[in-house]
């Protein structure tokens, strides 16, 4: 059983956390999975703080809130590791995850294939390709 599933740095995330609410942060995408998600940040943030997480690139936005559990120094940055606070943002997260694998796949189409898919034609093939291997909610722990 996985926990979380590795997606592609360039997918962007924006986070805004309580202790500078003035300021939305701009970064990228680092793992996600049905209870929480971790990005690459160039500012550390304290375990137990609350911050409000926007992923832009899934029709509607995932906009949810949620407290960071964990932050490890990785060079001149940091890998942020949060938990969803609210459980009706297990559900949405899962689209995202499966929005996630799609981007990367017509990521691997174009490197492998030289072929440019759109995002509606891509999550034909992925599906048929991928989804019965995708593991189910009562799977993910």
């Amino acid at each position: 059983m996985r926990s979380y599933i590795r997606h592609p740095s360039d997918i962007p995330i924006e986070y805004q956390a309580d202790e500078h609410a003035e300021s939305v942060s701009q970064e990228h995408l680092h793992d996600i999975s049905a209870g929480g998600l971790s990005f690459t940040s160039t500012h550390a943030l304290t375990a137990g703080s609350l911050i409000n997480i926007r992923i832009s690139n899934v029709e509607p936005d995932f906009v949810a809130r949620a407290q960071v559990v964990w932050c490890r120094s990785e060079g001149d940055s940091f890998v942020i590791g949060v938990a969803f606070t609210e459980s009706s943002d297990l559900f949405r997260a899962r689209m995202v995850e499966q929005v996630c694998h799609i981007e990367q796949y017509k990521a691997e189409v174009l490197a492998a294939e030289g072929r440019i898919i759109d995002g509606e034609e891509a999550a034909r093939e992925w599906i048929q390709k991928f989804a019965r291997a995708f593991p189910r909610l009562d799977e993910d722990s």
